[in-house]
């Protein structure tokens, strides 16, 4: 169903840019090279998901690197030339702009440049944003019980998304802003790495974040990714320094209580009703959930702070507005009644390394521990 979502998502969209390009745009002339061009486009991307089942990897390889970057270009491509057929509409109602001089070769040859150029600008705009690493700043109060400490200071990430085409740069940027950040405590919300160990890169990742040492230690869960990738059986979380937690509670010192949930794609998953009856109510309770679908049903419970990710606030506009109704939250902050919810955009991204919409981020929340009446937590300071 997803496959058949995406290749209808696909084909439709440019089946209307190619008949609105050929009317508006294109002279009599010029159509048989318009055509070869637009269809030599259009199957980079189905090529290369057939390449990629067959024994071809070199040519799949850097198909699919063209495909990633092709697929953001040709939606927006799609939204200019639909805006453009929006205000042309607008003209036939007022007739702001005469018929002649719409059909003119300047007003063919400019609307085709300017609805490309924009298309290419906001891609590597999209580009720049998301090979950029931003801190997100939180701060909030909770009940501090009978915790033996007044503030944690903890850092989360999620849908890291490791494989052998992530950059080396970019993981060793990532460490060096977590050493500045200087965490209690070190959260990765799952979608942490779907490479294998034959992976070139993957050594290096694992001594990289192996090198990551919090006084709390560093904890995780998994996603759908790894179990796509069969990653939930691997060993680079053990390598990497990274204990994860599969339905399962930690208590760490005399401080705080770690929960991680096993992700809604494993059938055996415990409801939060199960495992937060074995939570003891004595400290406060940190709860990581890949996916942010059961708002309702945690903020019944006694966790302080609920951490997600996995919508990776829908990565390019206009798919954000469809995470926003589909999640109560698909990104940032959110209190309800006791609960603390957090909900980050990731800090990479699965498919096109291209981001239009939020950011590349490392949540950061500053965590008072209190014996009063929680307050309220602060707007976030973006650094």
């Amino acid at each position: 169903m997803f496959h058949t979502i995406l290749t209808l998502s696909y084909i439709i969209p440019n089946i209307y840019l190619f008949v609105r390009i050929w009317q508006l745009f294109i002279r009599k002339e010029q159509r048989i090279y318009y055509l070869l061009i637009y269809l030599l486009l259009f199957l980079v991307y189905p090529v290369s998901n057939l390449l990629n089942e067959g024994a071809s990897a070199l040519a799949a390889r850097i198909l699919s690197v063209i495909a990633d970057y092709l697929l953001p270009f040709f939606l927006y491509l799609f939204i200019f030339v639909l805006l453009l057929d929006l205000l042309l509409l607008v003209n036939v109602m007022f007739r702001m702009v005469p018929r002649e001089k719409i059909k003119s070769r300047s007003f063919r040859n400019g609307g085709l440049a300017t609805v490309v150029f924009c298309s290419l600008a906001v891609v590597i705009a999209g580009i720049i944003n998301f090979n950029t690493i931003r801190k997100t700043q939180y701060q909030i109060t909770i009940p501090g019980k009978a915790s033996g400490i007044s503030h944690l200071r903890i850092a989360f990430v999620s849908d890291f998304h490791l494989q052998e085409s992530t950059s080396l740069h970019f993981v060793e940027k990532f460490v060096s802003k977590i050493d500045s950040i200087r965490p209690d405590l070190m959260l990765f919300g799952g979608d942490i790495v779907e490479g294998d160990r034959n992976d070139e890169n993957m050594e290096r990742f694992e001594r990289l974040f192996s090198s990551i040492k919090p006084k709390y230690g560093v904890y995780g869960v998994l996603g759908n990714h790894e179990y796509y990738a069969s990653q939930d059986k691997g060993s680079f979380f053990s390598k990497s320094g990274i204990e994860i937690l599969s339905d399962s509670v930690v208590i760490l010192g005399s401080s705080i209580i770690l929960v991680g949930r096993n992700d809604s794609h494993t059938r055996t998953r415990k409801s939060v009703e199960e495992i937060m009856r074995t939570v003891p109510d004595s400290l406060p309770v940190v709860l990581i959930d890949h996916r942010p679908t059961e708002i309702g049903q945690i903020s019944k419970t006694s966790a302080d702070v609920v951490l997600s990710g996995h919508t990776h606030n829908g990565q390019l506009f206009p798919i954000n507005l469809i995470t926003r109704r589909i999640y109560e939250l698909s990104y940032r902050y959110m209190k309800k009644g006791e609960n603390h919810f957090f909900v980050s955009s990731g800090i990479r991204l699965w498919g096109p390394p291209v981001r239009t919409i939020g950011k590349s981020e490392i949540i950061v929340i500053d965590i008072s521990l209190t014996r009063d009446k929680p307050g309220t937590s602060r707007d976030p300071d973006h650094s």
